[in-house]
């Protein structure tokens, strides 16, 4: 029996998009320390991205490999070298991306076809974004389970949502009530990933698609931990019985994702200045990888942390560093004048490192889902400001589910934060705790190592000034992160 488990050979087939490679390439760590081979489907500029992985993995003996499939820029009009979502020059190529990746299907079959009956994979885990692999797994008679990156929550109010067939019946732009749901849940249109009037035919086609190609495969896995939101698994287990939370998956390794998939760039320097604050003193903010801010944007959201006079440490994308926000750095002196009390990382922060110090009071989040569970993990209260996709709704779980943050657009004070704010930091650690009680549901070990993070808020940034936003979020900062340290 110990043989046939170590010869299991699983095919993974993640989407080109950091947020959706992260985890599958800790599930593969995962799954190669106990024995079973992984090959991983990446494309030859993403492939680039894994030398330390593939250090890693030689180093240690583990059976992980990578299968490099050309991506079929010119054919759908993308500029060369777009082989990763975050490397789109523009969201308005996003459908032109998705595109090329479903013309990856025919040289995948072509690999699986050369290969013997008996070298065939055991079983194909498929990103959600790729419905033709279901198409692929019936060819080749291969089990295929779908690997879903956001929250059972999330899965739990958009299935509810399209079988109410909700947002056919919105005339408005008031909030609407999830039916159905353990909380009273609501959202507005434009909190929605797709909507009438901002979605195009095409995606949501996709969507569709999606949707279909999950509840036709053999289980679902999620990166979450059923301890954090046990009666939306339960909710969504009723849609996909077979559904599995085997998260946080960055957890499960001793080396994180960041280590191996971007230099630890001056790593020490951060945790350096750091370990000269005050326990819980800093607020830590980052936008991820795919949120689009304009540098006005960015320059208001600077003169808000500064007037905050609250420590910080700003995680800035390279791509977000453009001449116009440079030009304002230099000329305005900013760092300078935060000198001492702020700090700003320029391009890839070691978000999990600096989640997990102790210095960190708190986390100015986009709510995508990893860094929501790298929040919650380290036990860090969030302020919450999503700007796309199922942002929202983390948000949503965040604030009003497990109350353990709060929104960039507060619009009054709550006078009941102070009086409730030991009850907020002991919800987080309660999760924490459960985390570390969680078993591995492959080595029955613990799946928390240590401390790590949380997430972030609403206002869709479309506006070019940001004053009145920044005004309240300022306030925010000053007066509720401060209490809560």
């Amino acid at each position: 029996m110990a043989n046939q488990i170590q010869q299991l050979h699983f095919l993974f087939v993640p989407l080109m998009s950091q947020s959706h490679l992260i985890p599958f390439t800790e599930m593969a760590k995962l799954l190669a320390h106990h024995g079973m081979s992984v090959t991983i489907v990446v494309t030859p500029v993403n492939a680039l991205r894994y030398n330390k992985l593939i250090d890693y993995a030689k180093n240690l003996n583990l059976n992980i490999k990578f299968l490099s499939l050309r991506f079929p820029c010119p054919e759908v009009g993308l500029p060369d070298g777009c082989e990763n979502l975050d490397s789109l020059p523009s969201p308005d190529l996003t459908q032109k991306f998705f595109e090329a990746s479903n013309m990856v299907q025919k040289p995948l079959e072509k690999w699986l076809g050369e290969l013997e009956s008996e070298s065939l994979p055991d079983c194909i885990v498929s990103d959600v974004c790729f419905p033709w692999t279901s198409d692929v797994a019936l060819h080749f008679k291969i089990p295929r389970i779908v690997f879903q990156t956001v929250s059972c929550f999330t899965l739990a109010c958009s299935h509810s949502i399209d079988c109410h067939r909700i947002i056919e019946s919105i005339t408005s732009p008031k909030p609407f009530l999830v039916p159905d749901m353990p909380d009273n849940i609501e959202f507005t249109e434009a909190q929605l990933p797709i909507t009438r009037s901002t979605t195009s035919d095409y995606m949501r086609d996709c969507m569709k698609k999606f949707k279909e190609a999950g509840l036709s495969a053999d289980g679902v896995l999620v990166n979450s931990f059923e301890e954090l939101e046990s009666r939306y698994m339960k909710e969504y287990q009723k849609t996909m019985k077979n559904t599995w939370c085997i998260g946080p998956l960055f957890l499960a390794n001793s080396i994180n994702s960041e280590k191996y998939n971007k230099a630890p760039v001056h790593e020490h320097k951060y945790l350096k200045w750091l370990d000269s604050r005050k326990s819980s003193s800093v607020l830590y903010v980052c936008f991820g990888s795919l949120s689009s801010i304009q540098p006005q944007q960015l320059m208001e959201i600077g003169l808000g942390l500064e007037a905050s006079n609250c420590s910080f440490i700003w995680a800035i994308r390279k791509d977000h560093l453009t001449y116009q926000l440079e030009k304002w750095l230099e000329e305005e002196k900013f760092e300078e004048r935060i000198q001492g009390r702020g700090l700003i990382v320029q391009g890839w922060a070691p978000q999990v490192s600096i989640l997990s110090h102790p210095s960190v009071g708190g986390f100015l989040t986009h709510c995508g889902w990893n860094s929501t569970l790298e929040g919650i993990s380290a036990g860090k209260p969030m302020i919450t400001w999503p700007m796309f996709a199922e942002q929202f709704f983390n948000e949503k779980l965040i604030v009003q589910v497990l109350k353990i943050g709060v929104r960039v657009g507060v619009e009054h004070e709550n006078t009941q934060l102070r009086m409730e704010n030991e009850k907020l930091r002991a919800d987080n650690m309660r999760y924490r705790e459960a985390l570390g009680n969680t078993s591995c549901p492959n080595c029955g070990g613990p799946t928390a190592v240590g401390k790590l993070t949380f997430d972030e808020q609403h206002l869709i940034l479309e506006n070019t000034f940001l004053r009145d936003e920044i005004d309240r979020f300022s306030a925010i900062v000053a007066k509720y992160v401060g209490i809560l340290w």
